[in-house]
């Protein structure tokens, strides 16, 4: 196996059909739209159980006994553990601080934290049978926000920490802490001509993946387990389950089943321990699948948080310097929110060119519901509060807002905030230039010819609350900037094997690796790729599992980059393999067998003027070629604790957006009419899938701004609306128009000069919302999603 980064010079350039750059169709699209794709909650087996979990009623409360005793007693029933029943003493899990039960041991920390588990015959059977087991609580206090979290004398969520973290944090109920200080924000204050300052609240979204958790554990003869599951990263479910258990990596087998989407919510585990221990108990097969209520409980959520910031400008509109806090919800337990802080941190202030800036983002211990990964990841969140600064600010200024953020727009060479240089294109001003010279939709698009309004075209939609009174337009624009991969010296590689053979007498490459396809279209990607390198029709994409190398995961928009720079890689290697198998098979025929420059195209070896030499058929015979790497972009470096200094990040993706919305002030109601936007995204390999996930992207960024969150009850620290008739995802009709403006500026570090593309336009469609609201209503509107109440004053 290679380790290394391949030499640009070994990238061919096929034209066979279906590769790089051309809107292919997904392999697995007509099975989605049509009902037919097998999804984890669909998976069988043959004298299967089923297993339930018993979760916790309080958010906070010491375990003084559990009886299972009548839960035992139900026919039908065949387990039922607690955590006396973990095989090991490994007990907890967690993605970078093992701080995570399996099951719930002396107390439990927030409400719907899983306490016992049952396997039956039936699913009902099994939940029948975990209300019948009795848990005697004893409600102690809560920690629900910063406040309460670092009170004297505060209750400690975590009383005995021994994480790496817990050293250079000013109190045990602070998770982590990250500073940003470049320059000298102080004195730069001081010389601001005009300085705003604002205060930001940001609600806990969900993920809303429409396939629940679900998975099938399979009890194997040699004692070990296989796991069929919908997950975002195999092999780091496997380093968690595996010491659980008590057993090897290899005998924790692990294939990847139908993904009913992900968006982060499937990066930490659920199920997957819970099934396992079952399985092995039974001696039989489970299944568990959650239903919408359990798995509102079941994985992570996107932080809540309370954002402080300061900008200062002189007054040609020039940015002199940000001042900002942020403060993140991580809830009871780690999950991905050390990285979730570094983002907040080296991100907030934006895709912006500021030479002084004070920044601390924190998170918090509480007893709230954990909180980790969402598409975004902690960029988001200051995301909403710069961009709202930055609107406020040019308003104090008398500038139009697009051309003040146009004039201190970051561009290729500016250093971020942790003194780290972009050093690939960063087309923030063309991005802002591109959406406001869009043509805007016309007004009053409910006219109809026929004189009665097309009432979904108003806000409030088909509930008919008005025919145009009281609806007023607004207009608003915002822009961010993410960053691609994991990062602060995480080692991010994939692995992947592809190989080249005969199949029927055509030449088939199949490619390998352990990627999660959760809906991004990366199965799409690797077979466009395999065509463009080895320059054959037929390529095969193997199923993901864990006797393969890891993928990481399928987060930080790092896929198409990272495993597709480890398929691309292994193409390379494989096609150098056959050109070698070529020469000296066929290199006494033409003396161009000896040239640099050979391509594989249309089944054949090609010069780089097209001459055929050989077909690929005759060429590999009976022998398959194949080869299997390791792939890793650049490194990155952790932050400084105390200055958040470093090259952190590996790469930073761009998008920016124009919101029109109509807004009916006398209600409250939002209508978005048009959310335009543009991204740059480097190298568009599946335009369609790009604009896919930029559409897709916005759409939940339009959500936040107007009817996402999780409610979570201030007095219990209960969640009050775990379902999706209370907690509301933007539908067909809610979704406007989305025109996409993709820019492709290569950069010259990533395999095709590709950029990550899934999040960005995650970051500024809420803002850029919340925006127009504001121009239509005048208001401030420092809060998402905003409510009615918001803006009627109710």
């Amino acid at each position: 196996m290679t380790t290394t980064r391949p030499p640009g010079a070994l990238t061919q350039g096929s034209r066979t059909a279906g590769g790089v750059g051309e809107s292919t169709l997904r392999p697995d699209g007509l099975l989605k739209v049509t009902g037919e794709f097998a999804y984890s909650s669909d998976m069988w087996h043959e004298d299967m159980l089923w297993g339930h979990t018993l979760r916790s009623p309080l958010a906070h409360a010491a375990i003084r006994s559990v009886d299972i005793s009548r839960a035992l007693a139900v026919p039908g029933v065949r387990a039922v553990l607690t955590h006396e029943d973990l095989p090991t003493a490994v007990t907890t899990y967690g993605l970078e601080m093992k701080d995570t039960p399996v099951l719930a041991t002396g107390k439990v920390r927030h409400h719907g934290e899983p306490v016992a588990l049952v396997a039956a015959d039936h699913p009902e059977t099994a939940r029948r049978a975990a209300e019948r087991i009795r848990v005697d609580y004893e409600e102690l206090p809560l920690v629900t926000d910063e406040a309460s979290a670092t009170a004297p004398g505060a209750p400690l969520v975590h009383e005995a920490r021994a994480d790496h973290h817990s050293g250079h944090v000013p109190h045990p109920n602070i998770l982590h802490r990250q500073p940003i200080v470049r320059g000298d924000a102080a004195r730069a204050a001081r010389r601001a001509e005009v300085t705003v300052r604002g205060s930001y609240v940001f609600g806990m979204q969900d993920q809303a993946f429409l396939g629940p958790e679900s998975g099938l554990a399979i009890p194997a003869e040699d004692g070990g387990v296989e796991l069929h599951v919908a997950t975002q990263w195999l092999h780091s479910d496997l380093a968690q389950i595996a010491p659980v258990l008590g057993l090897p990596e290899d005998k924790v087998r692990m294939t990847l089943a139908g993904v009913g989407g992900a968006f982060g919510g499937r990066e930490d585990l659920s199920m997957q321990i819970h099934a396992c221990l079952l399985a092995l108990r039974t001696g039989r097969p489970v299944k568990m699948v959650y239903n919408r209520f359990e798995s509102f409980f079941g994985h992570v959520h996107r932080h809540p948080a309370r954002l402080t910031y300061e900008h200062g400008a002189t007054r040609d509109g020039r940015l002199t310097h940000v001042r900002c806090r942020i403060v993140l919800d991580g809830g009871a337990y780690a999950s991905s929110s050390p990285a979730v802080v570094g983002n907040a941190a080296s991100l907030a202030v934006g895709p912006y060119a500021v030479d002084d800036v004070d920044v601390e983002a924190l998170a918090l211990y509480t007893n709230n519901p954990p909180c980790g990964a969402m598409r975004g990841f902690g960029a988001v969140q200051a995301c909403f509060a710069y961009e709202a600064q930055m609107d406020k600010l040019a308003a104090r200024l008398g500038l139009d807002p697009v051309e003040f953020r146009r004039r201190n727009a970051m561009e290729q060479g500016t250093l971020m905030p942790t003194g780290q240089p972009v050093d690939s294109p960063a087309p923030v001003a063309e991005l802002l230039r591109r959406v406001k010279a869009r043509p805007l939709p016309p007004e009053r698009q409910w006219e109809t010819a026929g004189g009665a309004p097309d009432l979904r075209a108003l806000p409030g939609g088909l509930s008919n609350t008005t025919h145009g009174e009281g609806v007023v337009r607004g207009v608003g624009y915002a822009v961010g900037i993410k960053n691609v991969g994991f990062s602060e010296g995480f080692d991010d590689y994939s692995t992947a094997r592809v190989s080249l053979q005969n199949a029927g007498g055509v030449p088939v490459a199949t490619v390998y690796t352990a990627m999660a396809e959760v809906g991004q279209g990366g199965i799409t990607v690797h077979a466009q790729i395999a065509r463009t390198e080895l320059g054959v029709a037929q390529v095969t994409v193997r199923p993901a599992d864990t006797r393969i190398g890891s993928a990481g995961g399928t987060s930080a928009s790092r896929q198409t980059y990272v495993t597709g720079g480890a398929v691309k890689h292994a193409c390379e290697t494989v096609r150098e393999r056959v050109l070698e198998r070529g020469r000296r098979l066929f290199g006494a025929r033409h003396p161009a067998w000896a040239e640099d420059g050979l391509l594989l195209e249309g089944g054949r070896v090609v010069t780089g003027g097209g001459e055929a030499l050989a077909d690929l058929t005759e060429l590999l015979g009976d022998e398959t070629v194949e080869a299997e790497v390791e792939w890793r972009h650049r490194p990155t470096e952790p932050f400084d604790r105390v200055t958040g200094q470093g090259n952190g990040h590996v790469q930073y993706s761009f998008a920016a957006h124009r919101a029109v919305v109509e807004v009916d002030t006398e209600l409250g109601l939002v209508k978005v009419v048009e959310l335009a936007c543009a991204q740059d995204v480097g190298k568009a390999l599946n335009p369609l899938s790009v604009a896919g996930q930029i559409q897709g992207g916005t759409t939940q960024g339009l959500g936040m701004a107007i009817m996402e969150e999780i409610l979570v009850d201030p007095v219990t620290a209960k969640v009050r609306n775990p379902s999706f008739t209370d907690y509301l995802i933007p539908t067909i009709l809610d979704t406007p128009a989305i025109p996409v403006d993709v820019l492709e500026l290569a950069d010259s570090h990533a395999p095709y000069g590709l950029r990550g593309v899934g999040e960005a336009p995650t970051l500024s469609s809420t803002p850029a919302v919340l925006a127009a609201i504001r121009d239509a209503t005048g208001l401030e509107l420092n809060r998402v999603p905003v409510r009615p109440e918001h803006l009627t004053g109710g």
